[in-house]
């Protein structure tokens, strides 16, 4: 996994998804401090990502937050750990952190589940504009 900076955290998302997508827009306007790169879970980058990590693709349907060399998280942990790194009044979904994991991942199993009935579903991967290009991996 050389070519992934140390410095960076990576965020791995769906990238069919049109929640996600707006998600990851989202979060690159947030993103003050450049902490995020980004790669979908269907590149090459997202699945040699996942085979490091040891996880079967097949079996995440959940956004995956990477700190190369330190940790991994999944579902609402990674959401409300990628809220904690951004500008502005998303530093409050920290709070949500109390609530037991559990009860927070039904949550977010509930929305994953329902995501393309509900927002749509692309036919491809979308490939980011020309001034967002250096911020996917």
């Amino acid at each position: 996994m050389n070519q992934i900076p140390k410095h960076k955290k990576i965020i791995l998302f769906d990238g069919v998804c049109n929640l996600c997508h707006s998600a990851i827009l989202t979060i690159i306007k947030y993103d003050k401090k450049h902490v995020f790169l980004f790669a979908n879970l269907q590149s090459a980058t997202g699945k040699k990502i996942l085979k490091h990590l040891n996880i079967d693709v097949t079996k995440l349907d959940s956004i995956l937050l990477y700190e190369p060399n330190i940790a991994y998280e999944v579902k609402s942990t990674a959401v409300l750990n990628i809220a904690k790194e951004l500008s502005g009044f998303w530093k409050i979904c920290q709070v949500f952190l109390i609530l037991p994991k559990s009860l927070r991942d039904v949550v977010y199993d509930f929305v994953a589940r329902n995501r393309y009935q509900w927002f749509g579903k692309k036919q491809v991967c979308e490939l980011p504009t020309s001034s967002l290009l250096e911020k996917f991996m």
